[in-house]
C-alpha cells in the first residue's frame, strides 16, 4: 500500500520519473537526464540516487564495475504516494480533486489511472 512508502522530495520525484522508463540506468544516464530540466551536479544526482536506496524506493545492482539503478515501485504507487502527500499538506483534504486532475491530462495510461485510484481507495478505506 502506498502509504507504507516513504515520502519522496521533489528532486526525488524527478528522479523516480526518468526510472520508472523501466529501463536500468547508471547514475551517470540519469544524470544527463536529469540535467535537461535541473540543474544539478552530478554528485547531487548520486546523492538523490542513493536516497532512494535507502527508501527502498529504487535498486542498485553492480553491472560492469559501475552501479545500475532502477525503480523498485511502480509509477502508479508512487504517484499515488504523492498525491497523498500532496493533499495532506497542500490541500488539506481528499485526493479526488488531484486524481481527476490527473486523469484529464493525459500524461498516464488508463491502466496506470485504475492502479492509482484503487492504491487511494485503499488508502482511503484504512
Amino acid at each position: 500500500m502506498e502509504s507504507d512508502l516513504p515520502s519522496m522530495s521533489p528532486g526525488e520525484l524527478d528522479v523516480m520519473k526518468i526510472l520508472w522508463s523501466g529501463r536500468r540506468l547508471s547514475a551517470r544516464e540519469v544524470h544527463e537526464q536529469a540535467s535537461e530540466s535541473l540543474d544539478w551536479s552530478y554528485s547531487s544526482t548520486r546523492t538523490v540516487l542513493e536516497r532512494l536506496v535507502k527508501k527502498g524506493l529504487v535498486e542498485k545492482q553492480p553491472f560492469h564495475g559501475l552501479h545500475l539503478y532502477a525503480a523498485r515501485i511502480s509509477r502508479a504507487a508512487g504517484l499515488a504516494r504523492w498525491v497523498r502527500d500532496f493533499a495532506d499538506r497542500v490541500l488539506d483534504g481528499p485526493t479526488a480533486p488531484v486524481l481527476s486532475m490527473m486523469a484529464e491530462s493525459g500524461t498516464l495510461s488508463r491502466e496506470e489511472l485504475r492502479e492509482l485510484r484503487s492504491l487511494l481507495d485503499d488508502e482511503a478505506q484504512s
